[in-house]
């Protein structure tokens, strides 16, 4: 019991820094991530670290390609030369 109250008291906190989750639903996420905990074995809870934090490194690298191309187009040339006719 105390497990799922701490649960619920670190995902409501962890809510409020989180934009799109109010604080109840960042308890309720809490106490389901307790007792997922709980149940699974260390390989899967492993598995399910690395590919988190895989698919950050992904999202960071898809959103850093596109705020550097913002309208899409090609990248500016680097040459400064004027171009020839």
């Amino acid at each position: 019991m105390i497990g799922k109250v701490i649960g619920a008291f670190v995902g409501d906190r962890l809510a409020k820094q989180t934009g799109g989750i109010n604080g109840a639903t960042g308890a309720a996420l809490g106490v389901v991530a307790t007792t997922l905990v709980r149940r699974l074995s260390l390989p899967a809870m492993l598995a399910i670290g690395a590919g988190g934090y895989l698919a950050k490194k992904l999202a960071d690298k898809q959103s850093a390609d596109n705020s550097s191309r913002s309208d899409g187009s090609q990248p500016p040339p680097t040459s400064t030369a004027p171009k020839t006719a």
